[in-house]
């Protein structure tokens, strides 16, 4: 039997640690809830589930195709200051209350994530606000920069 020589700990390259921080958008639900918008780990980027909410204004509209179109743009701004778009998006999953509320979504949502194809899921299931028609979830993965 040989023995395999031992690897000194100081020949080893050293790791990196992975970056790991918190994105705000500014909702007081973030602030009251505890959560943040998106996280940033490594080269991965994790946007909470994302809401029709204005958080600028905190208002909704009644519309559920305005609903996702806003919930698009705070997902679009998250990713931005992660250093993606949604061209970097590889899973969705989108949650509704009213599965008829799903299909009149589909143009807004093509425009957004036709071209890049991710991986999707819808589940019909309650929210936290009787307004909110639409929640999205996204995941997206940083590309190396050059």
């Amino acid at each position: 039997m040989t023995e395999r020589p031992r690897e000194r700990l100081a020949e080893r390259p050293a790791e990196r640690p992975a970056e790991r921080r918190a994105i705000l958008s500014g909702s007081t639900f973030e602030e009251r809830i505890g959560y943040a918008r998106a996280v940033v780990d490594g080269d991965w980027v994790h946007v909470s589930g994302t809401t029709g909410f204005d958080y600028a204004a905190m208002t909704i509209s009644d519309d559920v195709v305005a609903q996702a179109e806003q919930c698009l743009r705070t997902i679009e701004a998250a990713l931005a200051e992660a250093g993606c778009t949604l061209a970097d998006v590889v899973r969705v999953r989108y949650m509704l209350p009213d599965r008829a509320d799903f299909e009149p979504c589909w143009p807004t949502l093509r425009r957004a994530f036709g071209g890049i194809r991710p991986a999707a899921t819808m589940l019909v299931c309650g929210l936290s606000d009787p307004r909110m028609k639409i929640e999205i979830e996204a995941y997206a993965r940083r590309r190396p920069t050059r």
